[in-house]
């Protein structure tokens, strides 16, 4: 059985060594990602986000057994800090939800964000057609939760949980940093401690000036202890609920071909990217117009221009 054939399969080595593909950047994985790209589309993508110490891993730990309890296979890409020796994940997800290690109806992957801005490896996305198309149903991210950086997350999946809970200081801060705009749905974890009320309250007043129309979708705010499974089962109708809304007028379309649209201008990105690092290092012209820069007889638009036109850009 070949690679492309194992991931439709379903099996897991085959799984895995392909994110493994992804995540390395190894030139084999763009063909992979081609041969595979025509039988995604199924998977529900699902992320959840927000600030440090809301219990997210727990959170994801609980909707793995929700899944699996209806039957679904169940895929999670857990966006762990980078080693800053490595640049490796940091495997904290995998050891919160090893309980699941031997199900073959669930996949973790724990990926590093290697230094990515938006708290998302570079590969997520790819790592994330790859479960697609080897069965999963819904398809998880967990990100990072570094401050105002969830936002990308909001890009890259269909609906966004942001969790949070009462006593992170001042949670309207928290939730205006960056984040406040991206929920399509609130969870409010640790819903057993004091001052939830408050967290709560809070919330809805955000949401209160918000710019709505009879056709948005009102973020629901679902209370929960992540810890004890409670809410999660209400966590996971409000998803549906969004999802939907998202099915009627042809809404959730729009937001998966907007994320499309999206990757291709990463990727266009990116390639530039390492175009323009190769031309400037070994480009004898380019070097020459830097030693130029250097001692100021030209400027940094100059030199750009003049790289650029390569390209047929004026």
């Amino acid at each position: 059985m070949d690679l492309n054939d194992g991931i439709i399969a379903g099996d897991v080595r085959a799984l895995a060594r392909a994110i493994s593909l992804v995540e390395n950047g190894d030139p084999a994985a763009v063909p992979l990602l081609r041969a595979l790209f025509p039988r995604t589309g199924a998977a529900y993508l699902l992320g959840i986000t927000g600030p440090p110490g809301g219990g997210k891993s727990t959170l994801v730990d609980r909707l793995i057994a929700h899944y699996r309890g209806r039957g679904l296979r169940v895929g999670v890409i857990a966006v762990d800090p980078s080693s800053p020796f490595s640049g490796g994940a940091i495997l904290g997800d995998r050891v919160r939800m090893q309980k699941h290690a031997t199900d073959p109806g669930v996949f973790i992957r724990s990926m590093g964000s290697r230094g990515h801005l938006g708290g998302l490896a570079a590969a997520t996305a790819d790592a994330a057609a790859v479960l697609d198309a080897g069965g999963c149903g819904i398809v998880i991210l967990e990100t990072v939760g570094i401050g105002q950086s969830e936002v990308e997350v909001a890009g890259m999946v269909d609906t966004t949980v942001l969790v949070t809970v009462p006593g992170l200081g001042d949670d309207v801060q928290v939730l205006k940093a960056g984040t406040m705009e991206i929920a399509d749905i609130f969870a409010v974890n640790k819903a057993d401690r004091d001052g939830v009320e408050k967290c709560v309250i809070e919330i809805e007043q955000l949401l209160g000036v918000r710019e709505m129309d009879e056709s948005t979708f009102l973020p629901p705010i679902v209370q929960l202890v992540a810890r004890d499974g409670k809410g999660i089962a209400e966590l996971a109708d409000a998803v549906e609920r969004h999802r939907a809304y998202l099915s009627q007028h042809g809404r959730l379309e729009r937001r998966r071909n907007e994320r499309l649209r999206r990757q291709v201008r990463a990727i266009i990105t990116g390639r530039l990217g390492e175009w323009a690092h190769a031309k400037l290092t070994n480009d004898v012209e380019a070097g020459e117009n830097l030693a130029d820069l250097y001692r100021r007889k030209t400027d940094p638009h100059t030199v750009a221009a003049a790289v650029l036109r390569e390209l047929g850009i004026d």
